[in-house]
């Protein structure tokens, strides 16, 4: 189904989240709702998986990952997409031993199942961005800025998880090496520096299951529509009815 299309939002429909007030929403759906980050990493990661399926239909994914929960996220959608059919290869951006502890819970199940761990990324049709999260202070360093700095020569399509890695969530800035997505899934609520950015790409916003009431909390709103689907494209026009 390549080039699917998903439900729309418009910009102006949604409330949009600082790196900060997405802080709080995990915090409160951590803490206060026992929604644990197992569980929204497994929301993510699927639905980077049917997004990455449904737009470009590829037959090889190479997922490059770091070591918190965007990187989580990345091996989620790893896994969904093996078990879819798709040859999936995996390159982390720190050592193993570095992962927190719930990536490091997905990078076993990636290895359990015999997915290829490998030092240098793969040429793919796609390649997945799930590096660095919208906890990015200044610019990438090290093994993840060599990443960034390739994976536009590992495949001619890219799909970054939340964010573009090295894209400041705050305002847009890009403080050093920086991911030019194709597309960008973002979670829960859109993040004030993805918008009108070029190295965003094509902007969708996926359901993780916070309820309406977490951002009612923050005074951020309004929730998105996830009755039309739990994957939304958010653009700058009039949405569907």
């Amino acid at each position: 189904m390549i080039g699917a299309t998903y439900p729309t939002v418009a910009s102006s429909e949604v409330g949009w989240l600082t790196g900060q007030q997405m802080a709080e929403v995990d915090r409160v759906m951590i803490e206060e709702l026992h929604i644990e980050l197992i569980q929204m990493m497994e929301n993510a990661g699927r639905n980077l998986a049917a997004l990455v399926i449904d737009r470009f239909a590829p037959g090889s994914v190479t997922v490059l990952v770091g070591a918190g929960g965007n990187g989580g996220g990345g091996l989620v959608a790893a896994r969904h997409l093996a078990n879819r059919g798709v040859d999936v290869a995996v390159t982390l951006g720190r050592p193993d031993g570095s992962l927190g502890p719930v990536p490091a819970h997905q990078l076993d199940i990636v290895e359990r199942m015999g997915l290829a761990v490998r030092d240098e990324p793969r040429d793919a049709d796609v390649a997945v961005d799930a590096l660095i999260g919208y906890s990015l202070r200044g610019e990438p360093r090290g093994r993840v800025a060599e990443l960034i700095e390739t994976i536009g020569s590992v495949a001619p399509a890219i799909v970054s998880l939340d964010n573009p890695s090295g894209l400041s969530v705050a305002d847009g800035s890009t403080p050093g090496a920086v991911v030019r997505a194709t597309a960008t899934l973002t979670l829960a609520l859109p993040k004030i520096g993805l918008r009108s950015v070029p190295e965003v790409g094509e902007l969708y916003v996926a359901d993780i299951s916070v309820p309406p009431s977490v951002y009612a909390g923050i005074g951020v709103g309004p929730a998105p529509p996830f009755d039309r689907g739990p994957i939304l494209r958010c653009i700058d026009r009039e949405p569907d009815r």
